[in-house]
């Protein structure tokens, strides 16, 4: 996928962090940088939560779901969730590749439409919440399996600009240098990924018929699974400072669902 419609697409996202912050912050005003600070262990649970994509038949519609909560003591200023489409995996039994069939799911929300769309949350108090969701539209000619959707979630608190992205944002060799020791224990290295902290991913699943809709539905849960074990598996452990999150020697790092490109576009 072209990496300059997510430069601007994100640009814009910041922009509007930026102008929220400006207009009607609570906290310090503060620059945006590429590097962000890491969340201590367990402070980005519930930042992004309930996940759900949903089951479709070619060229239905449907909706992805998702909260955005504030589990921390201050607030979350200019918050805004990001949701790609970027791999697909044909059912049954295919291999993972870029989304360029036909009919592939369109998000879309009241400001945009595409593979790509941001969603401005804006300000969330602590132990708030706050629900959020995208349409999904498919075409009729779009084929059978599962469309992976990443995400990333990006907000400012205390003046610091904080970004939370998933694994399909990440090469695979990038993922493989953050995750994995060299005795091959698993860890968690936020700093090496240059994040704040890991969100989950989710699916569009489509199906051509009632017994594909069964098969791929347990494909989707599967997947979904796999996706959400890696993250609620790397919130476990202790955390240093440097971002570096240690699990027990006796679980693997997940491998990764397909190829990524890095974030420069790679």
């Amino acid at each position: 996928m072209p990496s300059a419609p997510r430069a601007v697409v994100r640009a814009l996202a910041l922009a509007v962090v930026v102008a929220v912050a400006i207009l009607g912050a609570v906290v310090p005003g503060g620059a945006l940088g590429a590097a962000y600070p890491t969340l201590p262990v367990g402070d980005d649970r519930g930042l992004l939560a309930n996940l759900s994509g949903p089951v479709l038949a070619p060229g239905a519609s449907g909706a992805i779901s998702f909260s955005v909560g504030d589990p921390l003591p201050v607030p979350l200023v200019g918050a805004s969730v990001e949701l790609d489409v970027y791999a697909f995996s044909p059912s049954p039994g295919g291999t993972t590749s870029n989304v360029t069939v036909a009919g592939a799911p369109v998000l879309s929300n009241a400001t945009a439409s595409g593979p790509l769309v941001v969603v401005p949350i804006g300000t969330v108090l602590p132990s708030g919440s706050v629900r959020a969701s995208v349409g999904v539209t498919t075409g009729a000619s779009a084929p059978a399996g599962t469309f992976v959707v990443r995400t990333a979630l990006a907000f400012l608190m205390n003046g610091s600009s904080y970004l939370l992205e998933s694994r399909g944002w990440f090469s695979a060799s990038v993922w493989a240098a953050a995750t994995q020791l060299p005795n091959g224990s698993a860890t968690l290295n936020l700093t090496v990924l240059g994040v704040s902290g890991v969100t989950p991913e989710t699916s569009v699943v489509l199906t051509s018929s009632q017994y594909a809709w069964v098969l791929a539905g347990v494909l989707g849960a599967g997947l979904l699974l796999v996706g959400l074990g890696a993250f609620v598996y790397f919130r476990r452990g202790a955390a240093s400072r440097s971002g570096t999150r240690r699990a027990g020697d006796d679980q693997k790092a997940p491998t990764a669902f397909g190829k990524r490109r890095t974030r420069d576009g790679d």
